[in-house]
């Protein structure tokens, strides 16, 4: 059921999504390194592993992308299909990459990625051969994963709000915009996508009257985006640049 909203919030709301919905909004943003290389699968690539570790604070994540960046020479896709990334990622070594993901757990994640490309060609291929809409898509990666002994970097399942898989379904199929890339329109309805939900944004959404519960769970993210979808009705997960406004604007806090 959907949260009545007022007008002052609907007007709001639209325009923090005018103001912040531009290109300088990938600056400094995870979405940034995607539009830092060339070819589709290669975004396609770099846009996945840049979701994955977008957690935490972005001083400290941003960097861990440039790495893949750095270490792939700026093909990330050709990186992981010939399975370099066993350079700097050996399997069994327990140091520390970043926060919860130490050097092994980021080896069996890439490793799992290689097999999906190797099989499928690239993820959109992949999600293309098993999803119709957004939902179908989140659980089409988890269960991949999932499937490969992939828990830590990649939810299990559909239980948790899956923020980060939900963001880099943002960026794969919104088309017409200056940040996401709109690869995969042609098979995704943009409607049907679900919107990137973490703590902040569950709190934010409760001071502005869109959510009644402050659990971070897919049921909650739903709720969200069918709410937003009352003031975005062709485009609900405009209201994540709109969220992000607000949050800029009142709480100050880029952390993802």
């Amino acid at each position: 059921m959907n949260c009545q909203i007022d007008e002052t919030t609907v007007q709001l709301l639209r325009c923090y999504a005018n103001r912040y919905e531009t290109a300088d909004f990938i600056i400094g943003d995870p979405s940034y390194w995607m539009h830092q290389v060339h070819g589709v699968e290669n975004q396609e690539t770099t846009a996945f592993l840049a979701s994955c570790i977008s957690y935490g604070s972005r001083k400290q994540f941003m960097p861990k992308i440039q790495q893949f960046l750095d270490w792939a020479d700026g093909d990330v896709y050709l990186w992981v299909k010939e399975g370099c990334f066993n350079e700097h990622f050996k399997a069994g070594d327990t140091k520390c990459f970043y926060r919860l993901y130490n050097n092994n757990c980021m080896n069996i994640f890439l490793t799992a990625c290689q097999y999906l490309i190797g099989k499928y060609g690239s993820i959109g291929r992949y999600v293309r051969s098993c999803a119709h809409n957004g939902f179908e898509a989140v659980e089409a990666l988890c269960t991949f994963f999932a499937s490969k002994g992939v828990s830590v970097v990649v939810p299990k399942d559909t239980q948790s709000a899956c923020k980060r898989v939900c963001m880099f379904l943002r960026w794969m199929v919104r088309d017409g915009s200056p940040v996401d890339l709109g690869l995969w329109a042609d098979c995704i309805d943009r409607r049907t996508l679900i919107m990137p939900l973490d703590t902040h944004v569950v709190s934010q959404s409760v001071r502005l009257g869109l959510l009644n519960s402050s659990c971070a769970s897919m049921s909650a993210a739903r709720r969200l985006t069918s709410t937003l979808a009352t003031i975005f009705p062709d485009d609900p997960l405009r209201g994540d640049f709109a969220l992000f406004g607000y949050g800029v604007n009142n709480t100050n806090n880029q952390d993802l």
